[in-house]
């Protein structure tokens, strides 16, 4: 019992180590986006068609290359600076397979199958694209976000106007801030960040990088909690598993891709890495079953699930899941079954 634990402590800290940077990556990109770049520029040269939406910000990914745990506080972002809803999905969902990295490190793994490497890539955009474009159908998000989040989002057809009305909307706990008035009130971290999005961008260097700074910090603290309580689940999950288990439901058509797609929920392998660990398995599953856990692992895992907590309620989370699952599982079993 010992050995394990120590076993799982060892993967725990891995698994940190591997996921830190990429998270910090990510948050740098988010404090980026907050502080440098003008939001209605953005929102003005994305799609207005749901679909055609969804399809580019699943390929917004290739501009940040980040891993599934860098795309949540970039998505985060998107999402209060005003970006349509597809587009915040599809990057939350793509951006770790759909990025110059992972490409590569995959392509180093499978060189002998290089169609593992061109159906990883054309199906994570398809699903992505799919499920950003069935979430534009849920005109008001506020319901499926956090409270937080949910007063600072901005949608796109908000008329300018009411941002006053919204910043009333946004007083909760946490920081301290002086009101017009002189006394002091109280406004989350989500909170905070909105109203630095909504300040005019024509500040000192010396200022905005002040402001990108604390943001960071901010960020890191929230996101990383979540992170580290992914990270020991996942770690003790691989530990006490027996691994024969898994190698004995590799064989069948449809029980090898149930397998693949729970082991890659489990395991938070970060998608820089995870096709070194599919190869693995690549003598003992199916083509189709590897396909899958590098399809969906990236999309939905222990890890990723926390740290979308931070965006989603629950119950979004679970139609996220839903969807990813469904469109995986009957993508790789049409590989199983007929092409390879």
């Amino acid at each position: 019992m010992n050995q394990q634990l120590n076993n799982a402590f060892t993967l725990f800290l891995s698994l940190l180590v591997e996921a830190m940077p990429f998270l910090l990556l990510g948050v740098l990109f988010s404090g980026l986006l907050l502080l440098f770049v003008d939001e209605r520029k953005l929102i003005a040269k994305l799609p207005k068609n749901p679909l055609l939406g969804a399809l580019v910000g699943s390929m917004v990914g290739f501009l940040f290359p980040v891993c599934e745990c860098g795309n949540v506080p970039v998505a985060r972002r998107m999402l209060m600076q005003g970006v349509p809803t597809p587009v915040a999905i599809g990057f939350l969902l793509a951006a770790p397979t759909i990025n110059p990295i992972v490409i590569w490190a995959t392509w180093t793994a499978f060189r002998d199958q290089p169609e593992i490497v061109v159906l990883r890539v054309v199906f994570s955009l398809a699903i992505a694209t799919i499920i950003g474009w069935v979430f534009s159908a849920q005109k008001n998000l506020r319901p499926l976000l956090q409270p937080a989040l949910a007063a600072a989002w901005q949608p796109k057809q908000q008329p300018q106007k009411d941002k006053s009305k919204t910043s009333s909307d946004l007083l909760q706990s946490g920081t301290f801030w002086l009101s017009g008035s002189g006394d002091p009130i109280r406004i989350d971290a989500s909170v905070l960040q909105a109203s630095l999005a909504a300040a005019t961008p024509i500040k000192p260097l010396s200022e905005r990088l002040q402001l990108l700074l604390d943001n960071t910090i901010q960020e890191l603290r929230e996101l990383g909690s979540v992170l580290v309580i992914g990270s020991a689940i996942a770690a003790l999950i691989q530990v006490f598993v027996p691994r024969e288990v898994i190698l004995n439901l590799g064989g069948g058509e449809i029980t090898s891709i149930l397998t693949m797609m729970l082991l890659a929920a489990v395991v938070s392998i970060c998608s820089t890495v995870d096709s070194f660990f599919a190869l693995s398995f690549a003598s003992t599953f199916t083509s189709g079953s590897l396909l899958a856990f590098l399809i969906f692992g990236p999309m939905i895992d222990l890890k990723g699930i926390g740290l979308m907590l931070s965006i989603f309620k629950p119950r979004a989370i679970i139609y996220l899941f839903a969807l990813a699952a469904q469109l995986t599982f009957l993508f790789t079993l049409l590989i199983n079954l007929y092409v390879i």
